[in-house]
């Protein structure tokens, strides 16, 4: 068993640090979802567009680069880890 409590008071100052931190990649992946969703819908519609495969690669682009960012900062990286 470890020592893991769960905590029903909601996230910490330092969970919630750590989610800020984090933010800007969430963000990102969260885009990145989105334009692979528009590309699955665009199926039942002629499929997608090349705007729609531009939109996705530029998403992809923007979590790598914000990745990169993320971990060039140390204090976000233990922050995260």
């Amino acid at each position: 068993m470890s020592n893991h409590h769960l905590n029903f008071d909601g996230p910490t100052a330092a969970d919630l640090n750590a989610i800020e931190a984090e933010w800007p990649l969430i963000a990102a992946e969260l885009d990145v979802l989105d334009a692979e969703i528009t590309i699955i819908n665009a199926a039942d519609h002629g499929g997608p567009s090349p705007l729609d495969w531009c939109r996705l690669r530029r998403a992809e682009a923007r979590v790598t680069r914000v990745a990169v960012e993320l971990a060039a900062q140390p204090a976000v990286r233990k922050a995260v880890a």
